[in-house]
């Protein structure tokens, strides 16, 4: 059974026709009755109310399904750059990879980034071209993509009889037939166009000639008797795509429902099994192999929420069987806690039905209620423990301020929001001690959007969404001998503190230095600690704009006591009084945070982008073009690219991406300096 169960995930770019292949798939495998639409909101693996309002996915869907009598299961992966933060996690659960390239768009930028992530993880694959039925649908342009943009060497088994308004059968180019489709769904075989015959020849002897070449004991057949035997083809073919030499191409109309069910034949004939899965990997570099008598061992790779069952664990079996009703009880290791394990449940859109079967390795299955595992967590055998090293995530790109629209609900906010975390291990939550704004990080702004608007849905909280601070910081701009001196009389004891402190600024990113020179007990022991604690407090908000003040040395240098009045108060407040008079007398400069961003485009968008991060006060540092996508390296201010996300997509049409990540801090420039303190100045008053 295991040789025919099938675990794939489909990817490919937001808006490449994703979800509208696999209603296909799940329609012609008879698991739907009903073809969903996006534009109606009728899918069944887009059902969330921020995704029918977006048409297009923000999470990932999941289906099991039977293809012929064998168990297929599908994870329907988000293709927009805002949602796909966890496709590594998504990836890990799966045998193989399809990928979806639209036939009007063909490769774009994200393509490749997404199909770089299947590679990196080692996953067979083929492609689909859909959307063969569309205005400016391009059937040859897409499929040369896949050699030129995408590196790979295509198979091409399928090829279109028609396209655009034409699309209206297939080519099968091993068997040398063609299909044609009627105009309810339906096929019936056909003889190839003549218009079409030699083509479909020559494809046949290129894919020939690739299958040979990718292994060597065909290609010595080949190269003597010049043809393969229909036995050797699929074998050839099979051990190409298992090791990611050839890739199969099919193509389709998703909408139309046309080209479903030679995909599914694809997948099942094609694509490995689970006991093909390499050796499971566990964070101390054990290995743990895909197979069922092998101690059980299970990956929580997403969690849901489900307005009846709960909160569940979507988990991909690695080793192992479950067997359903016997509510075995797993170690999670990195709890170091176990949990029951209630009814395994297979997932169908935002259906479950419950496994009535024991399931093995390449499973896909939701346990609902788990008390204390998360995304990431592995469920194992107590007498053998496994924890498989987790994916890594990408960096958080974009940070929002969330308030409350009524005052006083603060907390409230916050505790909506962070119920959301569990469900997106992207979004990051938490406060900002500088500024106490309750600040989230995702991969985008629409990111952000959804996660408020999920937020107040579920949670009846009003959030508003304000733009973070910059988290600017002050420096001294000279040296500074001050003295600090503190003295109160009010009757009854006093308090006296006395302090010379000479000041200094110290190179970027040295921090802040103390040292004690005091000689002769001009201030006792016990009060020199206090100094440093002044300073250091009144450092935390600099006069400029309220920013710490960071990069400087202090040297304590004399002072003088009283034996009555003096106390570690006096000298903490003594010491805050040389930090302000050192600023006033040196004088300060703004340090603004520099980030480090690559953007990823088309070559035809480099000068758009590289002209407006210069106009950004962007600092170039490089470019590099690869199939026809081009990586522009840059240092840019932090305050100019806060909501960049969305004027990259303006800029190029959806098809630019990026990453960015903290660099350095620089001096603000003096204009830039000076709004930035006026502005400060005013939300002060």
């Amino acid at each position: 059974m295991l040789e025919k169960q099938r675990t794939y995930a489909l990817i490919g770019h937001g808006g490449s026709g994703k979800t509208s292949v696999a209603e296909m798939l799940l329609h012609s495998a008879g698991a739907v009755n009903r073809l969903g639409k996006i534009e109606e909101g009728t899918t069944v693996l887009d059902y969330e109310p921020e995704e029918i309002k977006r048409r297009g996915s923000i999470q990932p869907g999941f289906f099991r399904y039977l293809w012929n009598k064998n168990p297929h299961y599908l994870i329907d992966t988000p293709g927009d750059n805002n949602y796909i933060g966890d496709i590594s996690y998504l990836l890990s659960a799966a045998d193989s990879a399809v990928l979806v390239i639209d036939a009007v768009d063909g490769v774009k930028p994200l393509t490749r980034k997404i199909w770089n992530e299947a590679k990196s993880r080692r996953l067979p694959g083929m492609v689909v071209i859909t959307k063969l039925d569309r205005d400016r649908a391009n059937f040859d342009m897409a499929f040369q993509d896949l050699k030129d943009k995408l590196g790979i060497r295509p198979v091409l088994l399928y090829m279109p009889i028609g396209q655009q308004q034409d699309f209206k059968g297939l080519v099968d180019v091993l068997a040398g037939k063609a299909v044609m489709f009627d105009g309810s769904g339906g096929m019936s075989e056909a003889v190839i166009p003549a218009d079409l015959a030699d083509e479909a020849q020559a494809l046949r002897e290129t894919m020939i000639e690739n299958i040979a070449e990718s292994d060597e004991e065909l290609m010595e057949k080949y190269l003597e008797v010049g043809s393969l035997s229909p036995e050797e083809i699929t074998r050839g073919l099979s051990k190409g795509v298992a090791s990611g030499e050839l890739v199969p191409v099919s193509v389709c109309s998703g909408l139309e429902n046309k080209g479903g069910r030679q995909i599914l034949d694809i997948i099942q004939d094609l694509l490995p099994p689970p006991t093909a899965h390499a050796p499971w990997i566990s964070a101390k570099g054990e290995q743990r192999s895909s197979t069922p008598d092998a101690p059980f061992a299970a990956f929580v790779f997403k969690t849901l929420a489900d307005p009846f069952a709960g909160q569940l664990s979507v988990m991909r079996i690695l080793s192992g069987t479950l067997a359903p009703g016997s509510t075995p009880t797993l170690a999670n290791p990195e709890r170091g806690n176990s949990e029951r394990i209630g009814q395994p449940l297979f997932l169908q859109g935002k259906e479950q039905t419950p496994a009535k079967e024991p399931i093995g390795p390449g499973a896909i299955v939701a346990v609902a209620k788990l008390k204390d595992t998360h995304t990431g967590d592995t469920l194992c055998d107590e007498k053998a423990p496994f924890v498989l090293e987790k994916p890594q995530l990408p960096a958080r790109l974009i940070t929002f301020a969330l308030a409350a629209k009524e005052k006083g609900e603060e907390d409230k906010v916050f505790q909506a929001v962070n119920k959301l975390l569990d469900e997106d291990i992207t979004l990051h939550l938490f406060r900002d001690e500088e500024s106490s704004d309750i600040l989230l990080s995702g991969m985008g702004q629409m990111h952000i959007e959804t996660a408020v608007e999920k937020a107040r849905r579920r949670y009846k909280v009003d959030v508003v969404l304000k733009t973070p601070k910059v988290p600017y910081r002050e420096t001294l701009k000279g040296k500074a001998e001050v003295q600090g001196r503190h003295k109160k009389q009010s009757g009854g004891r006093g308090q006296f503190g006395d302090c010379h402190v000479r000041f200094a600024p110290l190179p970027q990113g040295a921090g802040y230095d103390f040292e004690d020179k005091i000689v002769g007990g001009a201030i006792p022991r016990q009060y020199i600690p206090a100094v440093d604690k002044g300073i250091q407090e009144a450092a935390q908000r600099g006069p400029l704009t309220g920013n710490p003040v960071v990069d400087f040395k202090a040297e304590l240098f004399d002072g003088s006591y009283h034996n009555v009045d003096s106390s570690e108060m006096a000298f903490k407040v003594a010491g805050s009084l040389a930090f302000k008079a050192a600023c006033e007398k040196a004088g300060l400069k703004l340090l603004e945070p520099i980030m480090l961003i690559s953007v990823f485009v088309p070559d035809e968008f480099m000068g758009d982008v590289i002209g407006d991060l210069s106009s950004r006060r962007g600092k170039v540092l490089g470019s590099d073009s690869q199939g026809g996508v081009t990586e522009i390296k840059a240092h840019v201010p932090m305050a100019e690219v806060l909501r960049y996300a969305p004027d990259l997509r303006s800029m190029t049409g959806g098809q630019g991406t990026f990453t960015m990540e903290f660099d350095h801090y620089e001096e603000c420039p003096p204009p830039v300096a000076e709004k930035v303190i006026a502005e400060s100045r005013k939300q002060a008053e």
